[in-house]
């Protein structure tokens, strides 16, 4: 029975990941998804999912409970009249499921088809790890292995002639305990740093930046199960940039002006003070509506990226995020004097809906 129930759990979850490949699309532009309930767990609304069930033949109206009637005719308190008073009949409901990161990223990966990134090599980096390699005669009695104790001591019973058929009752001394043992070695070990820039300027509103935040989710989720140690930066910027926490990136709204480079400039320091490239795997996503102050600032930040930022990032993507009030001409600049590298990564993001699309571009060469 218990095996049973096990396999149409399992079945069950099946149908629940079917579903939510097919609208992962919609759960990306609205942000259902993004429910979290406890550690490594989110809770996602399904639409009623139709499980197969027993219903009466039609052709044989009569049985337990039946009585007079005609087929369709309504069975419960008595018929509802129609009219716009309120109803006490109950409606559809919507099911929660919760799933875990794993397999989230488990459905993102198939459905976007994203290949794994494969990390920068760190041959130079090195964490001690234990290992249970073989057996020894002592040790720590919470490392004692059962059946290898066991089986010296029956092999000991059965050479001395002690072991009693009739009454098999192996009883270890000893010298009959065999412990685990282990060995620490050096393994390589890979760390990422994930870089948020954001305009927050007066023409970045509430709808950009929800794109923003929708998309961050999904890029963390991936990024973060390539590697056992990643660190999240978040830079907000409009004349001027600052380093700020996650919950004041998302809500942060300023005006006056916008001066995409000094994002640049705390960005590379922040990554050379803190990340230096040869030991960390560096990724940096940045957002804006592509409007930027004409003095000259875009040169600026295509010497930054040519000199700094790519010689030296695994990614450096770019979401430009469609405004009423933005320019929307930096990407033209960086496809016409940048277009050509290989881990420069350009999106256009008109809607919600596109997030699917610019996660996917972002993604998916495996950097």
């Amino acid at each position: 029975m218990a095996l049973q129930i096990e396999r149409d759990y399992q079945r069950f979850r099946e149908i629940v990941k079917g579903k939510i490949r097919e609208n992962l699309r919609k759960y990306m532009s609205h942000g259902e998804i993004l429910v979290p309930r406890g550690r490594g767990v989110v809770s996602i609304p399904l639409p009623r999912i139709e499980i197969p069930h027993f219903r009466f033949d039609t052709r044989k109206m009569g049985g337990v409970g039946q009585g007079e009637g005609e087929v369709g005719t309504p069975v419960g308190v008595g018929e509802v009249e129609g009219g716009s008073a309120a109803g006490d009949q109950p409606g559809e409901h919507l099911l929660e499921v919760e799933l875990t990161f794993e397999e989230l990223v488990q459905i993102l990966a198939e459905d976007l088809e994203l290949p794994r990134i494969v990390p920068k090599g760190k041959e130079d980096i090195y964490v001690e790890k234990e290992r249970y390699t073989g057996i020894a005669r002592s040790g720590p009695e919470s490392l004692r292995h059962f059946k290898r104790t066991y089986k010296e001591a029956l092999k000991r019973q059965l050479i001395a002639g002690l072991y009693d058929f009739e009454n098999p009752i192996v009883v270890p001394i000893r010298e009959d305990r065999r412990y685990r043992s282990w060995k620490v070695r050096l393994v390589p070990i890979a760390k990422a740093v994930i870089l948020y820039m954001m305009d927050v300027s007066g023409s970045m509103g509430p709808e950009q930046k929800e794109i923003v935040r929708l998309e961050s989710f999904w890029i963390d989720l991936w990024i973060r199960h390539h590697y056992k140690r990643t660190e999240t930066c978040y830079i907000v910027h409009d004349a001027a940039a600052k380093e700020v926490d996650r919950e004041t990136f998302f809500r942060l709204r300023e005006g006056g002006g916008t001066r995409i480079s000094s994002a640049y400039k705390l960005g590379w320091e922040i990554i050379r003070e803190r990340f230096p490239p040869d030991e960390w795997n560096i990724y940096v996503f940045q957002f804006s509506d592509g409007d930027n102050w004409d003095g000259g600032d875009t040169e600026t930040c295509i010497k930054l990226l040519r000199e700094h930022y790519l010689p030296n990032v695994n990614l450096f993507c770019y979401g430009q995020v469609k405004s009423a009030y933005g320019s929307g001409d930096f990407i033209y600049h960086l496809e016409r004097h940048l277009g050509r590298a290989e881990n420069l990564i350009l999106s256009r993001i008109n809607s919600k809906e596109e997030i699917y699309d610019s996660i996917k571009a972002f993604l998916g060469k495996g950097k």
